[in-house]
């Protein structure tokens, strides 16, 4: 439902900020490696996710979106759920969480507070393929203009009938091939390899 949201802080904390914009006060619950990364700032933009549940509805905010795609894969996880999503990140960076998955460190998972061994496994087993997309180097954004190139195209082929994880490869593919490709040469060369 929401992107992001952006605008002044009026209240910050390790827990949660609340952002005024345009006089309505989002109060948005984030990780420390979040409060790290506003500092001092007045304004920030954080990328969010509306979590709906039948007493609440309950904002999670992230600094960077390659955080707020590791908490999405990290909920999908049976027993995880947004808090414990949230503490995972609050206790491990984007990086080791990710390092962790991938080279199957459940020794890291299980130093978080309440994630048990059974946890600690099952996020590895679920996971393992899926966050090596995510696998970004700490620090290293992706350009916005990457990331809207990609979504337009995958949006595009979606809605002629491909299957998004078999677009997504081709798509990573082509990207890490082509240099400056608009949309338009993007879905032809992805539709000749589907």
């Amino acid at each position: 439902m929401y992107s992001f949201i952006s605008g002044k802080i009026a209240e910050k904390n390790p827990a949660y900020v609340v952002i005024d914009n345009h006089g309505i006060g989002y109060l948005i619950n984030i990780t420390l490696n979040t409060f790290t990364s506003i500092g001092e700032q007045a304004e920030v933009k954080l990328y969010v996710h509306l979590a709906i549940r039948e007493d609440a509805h309950v904002l999670y905010g992230f600094y960077t979106e390659e955080e707020r795609s590791l908490f999405l894969q990290l909920i999908t996880v049976s027993g995880v759920g947004c808090n414990t999503a949230r503490l995972i990140l609050s206790s491990l960076t984007v990086r080791e969480t990710i390092d962790a998955i991938m080279y199957n460190n459940t020794k890291a998972i299980q130093n978080v507070k309440g994630i048990g061994a059974k946890t600690a496994q099952r996020i590895i087993v679920d996971l393992h393929d899926k966050v090596a997309k995510l696998n970004i180097s700490e620090g290293e954004k992706t350009p916005v203009g990457y990331n809207t190139l990609k979504e337009e195209t995958l949006s595009a082929l979606m809605v002629l009938g491909f299957n998004r994880t078999s677009v997504e490869k081709v798509l990573d593919k082509l990207l890490s091939q082509m240099e400056n490709p608009n949309v338009e040469q993007l879905i032809k060369e992805a539709l000749r390899l589907l």
